[in-house]
């Protein structure tokens, strides 16, 4: 699961980020619950979720839309 959520919320920077996002956070919050070995993936996996929603949130906001393109 550590490594999931950091795959995800790396690829959720560039592409679907409202999906991948959450979804990486909720995979790193299980697998350090959970007492993983790979800590460092989930804690790397639960930073990128976060910046997924973070850039989701500014470029959005700067289109002032609830979706946003480049």
């Amino acid at each position: 699961m550590a490594v999931a959520s950091f795959v995800l919320g790396l690829v959720g920077l560039l592409a679907m980020n409202v999906l991948l996002g959450p979804i990486a956070v909720v995979l790193a919050s299980l697998a350090l619950r959970r007492g993983t070995t790979r800590r460092g993936r989930a804690l790397l996996g639960l930073f990128l979720g976060v910046c997924d929603l973070v850039v989701l949130a500014v470029l959005a906001g700067l289109d002032n839309t609830v979706s946003w393109a480049f």
